[in-house]
C-alpha cells in the first residue's frame, strides 16, 4: 500500500469560498477515484502546515491513475492557485527498493506531459515532493 500525503498551508488573501471549494475538490478525489481505497482531509495539527490530505493507494498502477484523473486536475486547477507552501510524501509498506525512485518518475512523466501543471507548482512560495519541478527541484 502507498499512503499518499500532502500537506499545504494557503495564501493569506484566499477566501472562505476558494478554501472551501479546494478542500472539496479534495475530498471529491478520494470519493471518484477508482484507485483511493480510502482517504481523509482537513486540519494539520502538530506542524507548520494547515491542511492535510492522505490518500490511500493499493499499487504503483494505482498511483498513477490517481494522478491524472481529472478530479486530481480539478484540485490543482482549483486549489494551487491559493497555496503558500506545500508538500508532498509517500509512505509504503512495499518493501522494493526501488520504489521511492517509481513514484518519482510517475510524478516526473505527470509533469513533463502537462506544462500548465509545472507551471503551477514552479509558482508555489514553497514545495517539496517527488520530482519537484522549477526552482524546487534546483538544489
Amino acid at each position: 500500500m502507498i499512503y499518499h500525503g500532502n500537506r499545504l498551508t494557503l495564501r493569506k488573501d484566499a477566501s472562505p469560498e476558494q478554501i472551501e471549494e479546494a478542500l472539496e475538490s479534495l475530498r471529491n478525489q478520494g470519493r471518484v477515484i477508482p484507485s483511493v481505497k480510502s482517504f481523509v482531509v482537513g486540519r494539520d495539527y502538530g506542524g507548520e502546515y494547515e491542511w492535510g490530505a492522505t490518500f490511500v493507494i493499493e499499487d504503483l498502477e494505482g498511483y498513477w491513475e490517481y494522478l491524472i484523473h481529472p478530479a486530481h486536475r480539478n484540485t490543482d486547477r482549483v486549489g494551487l492557485p491559493l497555496v503558500d507552501k506545500f508538500a508532498s510524501f509517500d509512505i509504503t509498506d512495499d518493501e522494493d527498493p526501488e520504489m521511492g525512485a517509481k513514484i518519482a518518475a510517475l510524478h516526473q512523466k505527470r509533469y513533463d506531459s502537462d506544462p500548465e501543471l509545472t507551471k503551477l507548482v514552479s509558482d508555489l512560495g514553497e514545495y517539496t515532493g517527488s520530482a519537484a519541478p522549477g526552482q524546487h527541484g534546483e538544489k
